[in-house]
């Protein structure tokens, strides 16, 4: 199979690492600059990739489009690219409800081939092996499995139906994320009682325990800009499935009280938990 030339929109944490992987079996792997900030910039530089200067230049070069942006900004993202008429594969792998990939889908049909993509785990640097699930039309995910074999990204395919790595991506975090959540709750409820310390010594008997990794509550509020949408995505599925959305809701508004804090690789756990506790 020849090389395809890749279009990765944006070059966030997730999306470089992923595009870097992607771009040892590519012919080039393309990035457009315009409206991107310095630090998107700074890393797309890191990993390799090429700049663009229009959103049309990279669709018009690009074979295979990979769309890693927060989930509020996917449909908008999807609408430039469908108004460009773009006729390649186009993945769709941000962390949205299947709802809103199948309305993705409807937008970019009947132009592009449109595969649903779910990433699992942490960004595909420093040893870590994320899985990217896909579902839809054999043909495309399985250029997507050649895409990435050989890398850190691996690859699962669950069937043609799209919505399905979706719904997979979404169930996943709203278990992961939502723990998350409780760890900080709990922390900070013990130490208004002065046993934040028991709290983690009665944990730490339990390996399997996040209550016994307090440190990743800063983490988490680090985080929480993007963990935030993510859950309100899994609350809007749940809801549909008829299943009630309050905790997942309810963890997001938590998660709320930490957007001032966007990517401060210096919190402290004692800052997460001030922060948390003002209203």
């Amino acid at each position: 199979m020849d090389q395809p030339t890749v279009g990765i929109l944006h070059p966030g944490s997730m999306g470089a690492a992923v595009a870097a992987c992607a771009a040892i079996n590519a012919a080039a792997v393309l990035w457009c600059e315009t409206g991107r900030s310095t630090a998107s910039a700074a890393r797309a530089a890191r990993f390799g990739l090429t700049p663009v200067a229009e959103l049309a230049e990279l669709l018009d070069r690009s074979d295979i489009v990979i769309s890693l942006c927060p989930p509020a900004a996917a449909e908008d993202l999807a609408r430039d690219v469908a108004a460009h008429c773009f006729a390649g594969v186009y993945v769709e792998a941000n962390a949205i409800n299947p709802v809103r990939t199948q309305r993705i889908a409807a937008l970019l049909a009947p132009a592009a081939t449109f595969v649903d993509g779910g990433v699992v785990g942490s960004p595909p640097v420093g040893g870590k092996t994320p899985t990217l699930y896909l579902s839809g039309p054999a043909d495309a995910t399985a250029r997507i499995e050649a895409l990435f074999a050989g890398t850190a990204v691996q690859t699962s395919v669950l069937g043609t139906e799209v919505g399905k790595a979706s719904a997979l991506k979404l169930s996943y975090a709203s278990f992961q994320k939502t723990s998350r959540v409780l760890v900080a709750l709990a922390v900070g409820m013990a130490r208004e009682h002065g046993v934040d310390q028991e709290l983690i010594e009665v944990a730490s008997k339990r390996t399997d325990s996040y209550l016994s990794e307090p440190q990743y509550v800063a983490k988490t509020a680090a985080r929480a800009w993007r963990w935030g949408p993510e859950l309100e995505e899994a609350a809007d599925a749940l809801a549909a499935a008829g299943l009630p959305p309050e905790m997942l809701r309810a963890a997001a508004s938590t998660l709320a009280r930490w957007n001032e804090v966007k990517d401060d690789s210096e919190l402290t756990l004692t800052d997460a938990l001030d922060r948390l506790a003002q209203p």
